[in-house]
């Protein structure tokens, strides 16, 4: 498991981060969110040694984090880092190599690699000579090529049209699923509330927000629900206890205004009353509703 534990770090004498802290767990997949300049980078420079903390510690399972530790990582830049004239195939093992495994193994975890990523057929072209996408794609490969024990990936998904993106998340939730602690950061909400299991969230240097899914969705969401029936639904603003959010026709969306009190079943009383209920639910926040209230 990597642990930050109250990072902080500062250029020319203005603060980046402060207090940063949370775990990434094995087997889980964790998105890092943030908006441009909120720390995500700087964070994970951090993490990998390439900055040097100001305050804090970054834990390798129970451990400072050396850099015997660092070389069994895989990481993925968000800016394009593999050279461009070098052949897709050859540069992957290479890096294999560089990362210790023997010849004929790196050549092998390559061949598996591209098969896996849908670049068998381009493994000996130059980079250069692939679509955006397709260069991400060797990009991810290049961070996986070695077998690593913790991925962190920068933007792993940019660039990919919807084709490629399920390609990668396959990948991805199977190294998760081997036990392997993946960080990730994106600004593709919609495609992080898809992937991760926890969530990570930083704004002006310090967390904002952390924990899993679900947690965060329960922490930050009000009890909301919707109700869809056969008549108008406007007799629900009159209704006590409640707070209306929408009315549209037969369909209304309504917050609690104590939860656990019951409300909610006096509320379906009342409609069953009235005649059929065709829906009844929760309403779950989505990530994109989250994320702009924990940094506001």
């Amino acid at each position: 498991m990597l642990t930050v534990s109250g990072v902080s770090r500062g250029f020319s004498g203005k603060r980046v981060l402060e207090d940063v802290s949370f775990e990434v767990k094995p087997g889980r997949m964790t998105g890092f969110l943030g908006a441009n300049g909120a720390g995500k980078t700087t964070t994970m420079r951090i993490i990998l040694g390439v900055l040097a903390a100001h305050g804090g510690e970054v834990s390798w399972n129970g451990a400072p984090l050396t850099g015997a530790d660092r070389k069994r990582f895989g990481y993925m830049p968000e800016e394009r880092g593999l050279y461009p004239k070098m052949r897709v195939g050859e540069q992957i093992a290479w890096l294999g190599e560089l990362h210790g495994m023997p010849r004929q193994r790196a050549r092998a975890a390559t061949a598996e690699l591209l098969g896996e990523l849908g670049l068998t057929d381009r493994a000996e072209d130059k980079l250069e000579q692939l679509s955006l996408g397709n260069q991400q794609r060797a990009q991810i490969a290049a961070a996986l090529v070695h077998e690593p024990e913790m991925l962190i990936l920068d933007e792993p998904f940019s660039g990919l049209d919807p084709l490629a993106v399920d390609v990668v998340l396959g990948v991805l939730r199977e190294r998760a699923a081997a036990g392997v602690p993946v960080l990730f950061s994106s600004h593709q909400l919609a495609l992080v509330e898809r992937l991760c299991d926890d969530l990570v969230i930083i704004a002006n240097g310090r967390i904002a927000a952390a924990g899993g899914r679900t947690e965060l969705r329960e922490r930050y969401g009000p009890p909301r629900f919707e109700l869809v029936v056969d008549t108008d639904a406007g007799w629900l603003r009159d209704h006590p206890g409640v707070r209306v959010v929408d009315v549209d026709g037969e369909r209304a969306v309504f917050d609690l205004a104590v939860a656990g009190d019951g409300t909610e079943q006096s509320v379906l009383r009342a409609a069953l009353d009235r005649g059929p209920v065709r829906v009844f639910r929760p309403v779950v926040p989505t990530l994109d509703e989250i994320f702009k209230e924990v940094i506001r």
